[in-house]
């Protein structure tokens, strides 16, 4: 899958994003390089811009900031044991993914078993009530 020839070396930004499995689709990866979200070599991108190896990437995800160099060029998304190989992710983005989610396993979440939905009519009492004693 990764790209060997040099005539087609050139990747779009917004591909190799695609292929490397940062984003589900390419209009993703296109409106979030458009959105700022992705910094090529420090700068902000294009979705047209090319890619070569040894492009530094940051790329801010749902699931986390990465700081990526490209090791490879591909065009066609893949399995995401050949995706991971497109790129290397430096130590200090690693260090930094792994404890955001250590921060946000151990954030409390206070999520009442009958406020997903629609409220029953005793939950919307006990808000009433509640909110009711906070103003009074």
């Amino acid at each position: 899958m990764p790209v060997h020839d040099e005539a087609a070396a050139k990747v779009r930004l917004d591909k190799w994003l695609w292929a490397a499995r940062f984003y589900k689709t390419r209009s993703l990866a296109t409106e979030a390089i458009d959105a700022g979200h992705v910094h090529l070599n420090g700068d902000r991108a294009k979705p047209a811009r090319t890619v070569k190896a040894g492009d530094r990437l940051r790329v801010l995800t749902a699931h986390g900031e990465f700081d990526v160099v490209v090791a490879q060029l591909s065009d066609r998304r893949g399995p995401a044991e050949v995706a991971r190989t497109l790129y290397d992710e430096t130590p200090e983005s690693e260090a930094r993914r792994a404890q955001q989610s250590l921060d946000r396993a151990l954030v409390p979440t206070f999520e009442h078993p009958l406020s997903k939905g629609r409220p029953t009519k005793k939950w919307r009492r006990q808000l009433h009530d509640f909110s009711r004693k906070q103003q009074g």
